[in-house]
């Protein structure tokens, strides 16, 4: 079973985009979540998580704080927005392929919901 829980063999062979992981990743962090549960639920390696975290934190998508004595990694104002403004364009994009059959992935539906 994949990140996104479909064991589909189209599915799970099939790469995920950067924009697709940063959106992934906000969709995770937007309560405040530790770094080894952004790794699992995202399915990233340490290296590959401490690679976009860097990247959203230097973007200020995301933003680390202390709770409980733990670092704790939440969502930004501006990530929230760019996850929303993701999810607008995914839309889009699932509207066009509806009619017009052309292999733009479109993310799973939880990343498409609006708060």
């Amino acid at each position: 079973m994949n990140a996104w829980g479909s064991n589909s063999a189209s599915t799970s062979s099939k790469r995920r985009d950067k924009l697709y992981i940063v959106a992934e990743i906000l969709e995770i962090v937007k309560d405040g979540v530790l770094k080894t549960q952004i790794m699992y639920r995202a399915n990233l390696s340490f290296t590959q998580l401490n690679e976009y975290l860097r990247f959203m934190m230097k973007n200020e998508l995301i933003e680390k704080v202390l709770v409980s004595e733990k670092e704790v990694y939440k969502a930004t104002e501006k990530g929230i927005n760019f996850l929303q403004r993701y999810r607008e364009i995914t839309a889009l994009l699932r509207e066009e392929s509806n009619n017009i059959k052309n292999n733009v992935k479109i993310p799973p539906p939880h990343l498409l919901k609006r708060n």
